[in-house]
């Protein structure tokens, strides 16, 4: 039979199954956009700037919507009511995590952030166990963080006051207090081991955002045939993967069952303990993932949330200037900012809130799947449907802060200049896939952030009403744009 013939047999057959899944799925699941065939909605989703095109759909179908990814329907929750009714209301059914090709092929279901199930639910209660043994949400990590924010004060002066991109610096720190749990010491900022596993991460994140690899995530085949910057991702995670084994084979030459050190000695322990159950989720693939999860969850977030809202108080130097008077009333300049500190400087904690709100670093959320059919508002969805909860819909919404585009700390101030909280304040999600590590996320940011404004003055390169402050367009999470600030010693 002619070559030509057997192709257009076969792309007319995918064709015509790619029309039947649809039109027999979407009678059952909540309305949306007509799909194309094969590629579904990408065209209308703008994948580089997705929440606005979720936001327009939402506008047309109402807060609970379905979009196709190829031939993958999404189910969108927007707007605080159905995100909350899904993830808190029914956080079971909703507490599933979808998966996409690129996922499954780097961490094959294990980790933390990924995996589903079983897995989930005993490496989650470890990891939190564990965390918390360690000091998480205690005194003990916070003298950690204090002593980190020592040292990033003392590299930050090291730019004599000169024009510097914030983006290693401000890495470091946060990926050093991640790393004093998961591997039990700090990194010196020059060791080049500590330099190229920071550089890897970033790279990979920048890769996992770029439109290459949305595309593919629609269409995997891409992976295997074509050339393309996943190559790279892929290179990185294996070299991410042999640094991890590496230390792993350090600890488990010098493991001490009755001292553990950090969370890596605690989980070969774990893993010495359930050495004769079968199918045990303590394996060493399982600890290589979920200690990559807490090293990228411990450090790129809280860091681009530091280097956003460094942006932002550059933007706006009033808001600079009261934060730093009331560091100066509350604290001084003979200590070190510390947690107690924070309920008597309600303005501070304002900023820090609304710099988390208005960045919207991850604008869709982790994608989350349901765990079983369910009906929800009268919708019939199936079991592992993939669920986008919309955390812009939440931090935007105009009736909880009034112009949810502006940066304005009185979106968390009431009248009398007190610290007011917000159910709608949702940044490490809600219900229960909310971050693992939102504690100490909270205690990095108050404490990075004040150690800075207490030592030093920010200084902008150019006028700051010519800021950008723009989010660079992303599919699944915030890039704030390059700048230089100078930090002016006081």
């Amino acid at each position: 039979m002619d070559p030509v013939v057997v192709l257009v047999f076969c792309l007319s057959s995918l064709l015509l199954l790619s029309l039947w899944r649809q039109s027999s799925v979407r009678r059952k699941l909540p309305p949306g956009p007509t799909p194309l065939p094969i590629i579904g909605n990408m065209l209308y989703l703008g994948v580089k700037n997705m929440k606005t095109s979720l936001n327009n759909f939402s506008k047309v179908y109402g807060p609970v919507f379905t979009v196709y990814f190829g031939m993958k329907p999404v189910v969108v929750l927007y707007g605080y009511e159905a995100v909350k009714e899904a993830l808190i209301d029914m956080g079971e059914e909703f507490s599933g995590r979808g998966t996409l090709p690129l996922v499954k092929r780097v961490n094959k279901g294990h980790g933390i952030i990924l995996s589903n199930g079983k897995r989930w639910k005993e490496t989650r209660r470890f990891s939190l166990m564990t965390l918390r043994n360690f000091g998480m949400g205690k005194r003990s990590i916070e003298d950690r963080v204090q002593e980190e924010a020592r040292c990033l004060v003392e590299e930050l002066r090291k730019t004599n006051a000169s024009p510097c991109d914030p983006t290693f610096i401000l890495g470091c720190a946060p990926c050093n207090v991640i790393c004093s749990i998961i591997f039990q010491n700090r990194f010196d900022y020059k060791d080049q081991n500590f330099l190229s596993l920071m550089e890897k991460f970033r790279e990979n994140i920048r890769i996992q955002n770029s439109l290459w690899i949305q595309i593919c995530n629609t269409l995997p085949f891409l992976f295997d045939y074509f050339p393309g910057i996943h190559k790279t991702l892929f290179k990185n995670f294996a070299d991410i993967k042999s640094y991890m084994l590496g230390k792993i084979k350090e600890h488990q030459e010098s493991l001490d069952v009755n001292n553990p050190r950090d969370f890596i000695d605690c989980f070969l322990i774990k893993m010495e303990q359930e050495k004769h159950i079968q199918q045990s989720e303590f394996t060493i693939e399982n600890l290589v993932n979920t200690a990559r999860d807490l090293f990228v969850a411990g450090t790129e977030t809280t860091s681009t949330t530091l280097r956003y809202g460094l942006l932002l108080l550059l933007k706006h130097p009033e808001v600079t200037a009261k934060v730093q008077e009331e560091i100066d009333h509350v604290v001084g300049r003979h200590r070190s900012p510390c947690m107690q500190d924070k309920s008597r400087m309600p303005y501070t904690d304002a900023v820090v809130h609304e710099i988390q709100r208005y960045i919207d670093l991850v604008p869709n959320n982790v994608p989350h799947a349901v765990t079983c059919d369910i009906k929800f508002r009268n919708y019939l969805i199936p079991k592992g449907t993939i669920i986008f909860p919309s955390l812009t819909s939440v931090l935007h919404d105009e009736k909880e802060f009034p112009n949810p585009k502006m940066f304005d700390p009185g979106h968390f101030l009431d009248e009398c200049g007190n610290f007011k909280k917000s159910d709608y304040f949702m940044p490490f999600s809600t219900g229960k896939r909310i971050c693992v590590g939102e504690g100490l996320a909270r205690m990095e940011l108050f404490l990075f952030l004040t150690t800075i404004l207490q030592n030093f003055n920010l200084k902008s390169v150019v006028d700051p009403k010519d800021l950008d402050i723009t989010p660079a367009l992303s599919a699944s999470i915030s890039l704030l744009p390059s700048y230089r600030i100078c930090f002016i010693p006081v």
